[in-house]
């Protein structure tokens, strides 16, 4: 980690955290699901809004439902409404197929 801040939600078994790196770039790592998304939200949009997560990295997201969908369909939202962009990088394939079902894979990996 190298910019700051470490912030952890969910419970034993399903543990996620997100993190700010520096340089406007932030990851994601652990599972997202139902239990942990509520509290990485609030996160992910203060990164957002403080110029933290032009890039959001999700190489370290070891699993995923469609809460976690969800969560970078909203992810997007806000930084589209602070008029800022937001890029993911290294989607894992189980959330890249959960677009792909929801026919909102073009959101995630624009064109």
């Amino acid at each position: 980690m190298i910019g700051g801040k470490r912030r952890h939600s969910g419970n034993a078994q399903q543990d996620a955290a997100f993190e700010v790196l520096g340089g406007a770039r932030s990851r994601v790592i652990g599972s997202l699901h139902f239990t942990t998304v509520s509290s990485l939200l609030p996160e992910g949009v203060d990164a957002i809004n403080h110029n933290e997560a032009d890039v959001i990295d999700l190489a370290g997201v070891t699993t995923s439902d469609s809460a976690g969908l969800a969560l970078l369909i909203e992810w997007l939202s806000v930084a589209k409404g602070a008029n800022r962009t937001l890029r993911f990088e290294n989607i894992p394939s189980q959330l890249q197929q959960l677009a792909r079902l929801s026919e909102v894979e073009e959101l995630l990996v624009p064109a």
